[in-house]
């Protein structure tokens, strides 16, 4: 079965599935010009967190998750932050909370639990994503990228 659906997996960290025909789009309660919340300056950083933030920069980069955006593009930023995790291996994430302020809802809501768990009772087979590095997989319209810059050391 792996060999045959192959194109499926992904090994290494390296590389990873993304999910297509279905890009995240933001929509804001305001207008530009937005609020100055919304245009931060990275925060100070240890010697040793920075050199962790370039490592997981240059990935993600090299993954094309990201780029760097040009001297004429307007910008909307937030900064981020590196979080150490339980196993001693840190992670980017970016801090959109002002952000969260001036997003609409959602107004389809994550399922409860026991609901899905219902329905799954009498399913004869069970599918599982594993999604590596948080929604790197999902992509994002382009008029949503915009809100979605994030901000360090090396720049935006």
């Amino acid at each position: 079965m792996l060999r045959k659906n192959r194109p499926v997996f992904v090994i290494g960290e390296e590389q990873f599935g993304k999910i297509r025909g279905h890009d995240i789009e933001l929509y804001l309660d305001v207008k530009r010009p937005y609020m100055p919340m919304l245009r931060r300056p990275p925060y100070t950083e240890t010697l040793e967190n920075r050199k962790e933030i370039e490592k997981h920069i240059n990935e993600i980069l090299e993954m094309a998750v990201i780029r760097k955006i040009g001297h004429n593009e307007i910008v909307e930023i937030s900064t981020l932050v590196l979080i150490t995790c339980h196993d001693g291996k840190s992670r980017l994430c970016g801090y959109f909370r002002a952000l969260n302020n001036y997003t609409q809802a959602d107004r389809y809501p994550i399922p409860r639990i026991p609901h899905a768990l219902d329905k799954l009772a009498k399913a004869k087979y069970i599918n599982k994503i594993d999604c590596m590095k948080g929604f790197h997989q999902s992509g994002v319209k382009p008029n949503s990228m915009k809100l979605l810059r994030i901000i360090c050391h090396m720049g935006i």
